[in-house]
């Protein structure tokens, strides 16, 4: 505490600690502090862990959000002439969805600020995907992020350090001290970064199972109600969907691997659940923009949104013909029966294409571009004994023997039938 100061961190740690509700001022007061480095990290530690333990009220929370947004700057997007429409997902195996429902969803008129991050552990990141394509660049000045969205209608790149900073801070924190689970704080993270960006409106892709985040349904309900209540509480219109993430999205899990699975649904291909994921998140985002008579479904068909992507691409300094990285290595997991494929554990992909290079330990650790793991089977598919299920694609020879291990148990091969859980589970409106 610094002299001039109108609070003391401990008085506020103990008033959380003591299930007491924290006043708007000592929130906004203990954020700040924070940002400008007169509170230790060890003291914003014990915070975090009094509101884990003992949550925020509605009120404490919007003060929350609303001291992280205004620890930074906002994008100003009232100049764009088409509505604005986000879209964030909570993090998944082989969810390269990003990728095709920004061209999308601008091809069908509105303008999509999608502001990314990069993959940490089993879940993939946007930025790590996108920066397989040669020449692609994640960091782009405000300036330029309006100007993209006004000529090409849509841009994915990395939030820049003017956007909530103190969401940097407090994630960096809680990544170490065991207080990320919070809902609270997860969903002011993820909301005070989308309310700086600017966007009118937002969906939110909230994915449940094994290889989610939230592997609850009420828990990721909860998440996903509080978060659209923030939104709604700020004037940004917001709707969340719950999808299945016990299962892969799609075949590929793996940055350059998930590229070209995307380009694919941009052709009017691609594997029929990231399709259908997709056009329903296109299709909510589009309602919410106001948009009236336009088929997402159409403009995968059409070519009009590969068209998009591929500005989009090109306006980043990346080259969308370009050739992207192949694996030296490729190796099999092969079915041990015949039967039906009852189970392709989502956790067991997404360890496995992290530790053959796709993903990153640390936030420092690079990626491979090349590296992951392709399903050439999927949960009710027939197999025969010796049948590929799984390719594993690496750089790296070393990192096969623990890539393998992530995957027992992960492959059933059984008698059947495979009832799986639908796709879309639930959906959220504010």
């Amino acid at each position: 505490m610094t002299a001039s100061s109108e609070f003391d961190i401990v008085e506020v740690i103990r008033t959380k600690r003591d299930l007491a509700e924290l006043s708007d001022a000592q929130i906004r007061w203990a954020l700040d502090a924070y940002v400008r480095g007169d509170v230790a990290d060890e003291q914003v530690a014990a915070l975090l862990m009094a509101v884990l333990l003992n949550g925020l009220s509605a009120r404490e929370l919007n003060t929350w959000t609303a001291a992280m947004i205004d620890s930074g700057e906002r994008l100003d997007l009232s100049g764009l002439s088409r509505p604005t429409v986000d879209k964030h997902s909570t993090g998944g195996v082989g969810d390269k969805v990003s990728l095709i429902l920004a061209p999308l969803v601008a091809a069908c008129g509105a303008a999509v600020p999608q502001l990314s991050g990069r993959g940490l552990g089993h879940t993939g990141g946007t930025l790590d995907k996108l920066e397989s394509i040669p020449g692609w660049r994640a960091v782009l000045t405000n300036d330029e992020i309006v100007a993209q969205l006004d000529e090409v209608g849509c841009v994915i790149c990395a939030a820049g350090d003017g956007l909530a900073p103190a969401d940097r801070k407090l994630y960096a924190l809680r990544d170490v001290t065991g207080t990320v689970e919070s809902i609270p704080l997860i969903s002011a993270s993820i909301m005070s970064k989308k309310i700086a960006e600017g966007t009118a409106s937002l969906v939110l892709d909230v994915k449940v199972g094994i290889g989610a985040f939230m592997k609850d349904h009420a828990r990721a309900a909860a998440l996903a109600r509080t978060m659209v209540g923030i939104g709604r509480d700020n004037g940004v219109a917001t709707v969340a969907m719950l999808t299945d993430m016990d299962t892969p999205l799609g075949r590929a899990a793996g940055n350059g691997l998930e590229v070209r699975e995307a380009v694919d649904v941009l052709r009017g291909g691609g594997p029929a659940d990231v399709v259908d994921v997709t056009v329903a998140l296109a299709t909510e985002m589009l309602a919410l923009a106001g948009i009236e008579g336009e088929d997402p479904a159409a403009r995968l068909n059409d070519g009009s949104a590969y068209d998009v992507y591929r500005r989009m691409i090109a306006a980043q300094g990346g080259d969308p013909d370009a050739e992207l990285d192949v694996a030296p290595t490729v190796v099999t997991i092969d079915a041990d029966r015949a039967g039906v494929l009852v189970r392709l554990d989502a956790m067991g992909v997404g360890v496995a294409a992290w530790r053959l290079g796709a993903g990153r330990a640390r936030k420092e650790d690079a990626v491979s571009a090349a590296a992951g793991v392709i399903c050439l089977a999927k949960p009710g598919d027939q197999v025969v004994a010796g049948q590929p299920i799984l390719e594993l694609h690496t750089d790296n020879v070393d990192t096969l023997e623990r890539s393998i291990a992530a995957l027992h148990g992960a492959v059933e091969v059984g008698d059947g039938p495979f009832n799986g859980s639908p796709l879309i589970l639930e959906r959220i409106y504010g």
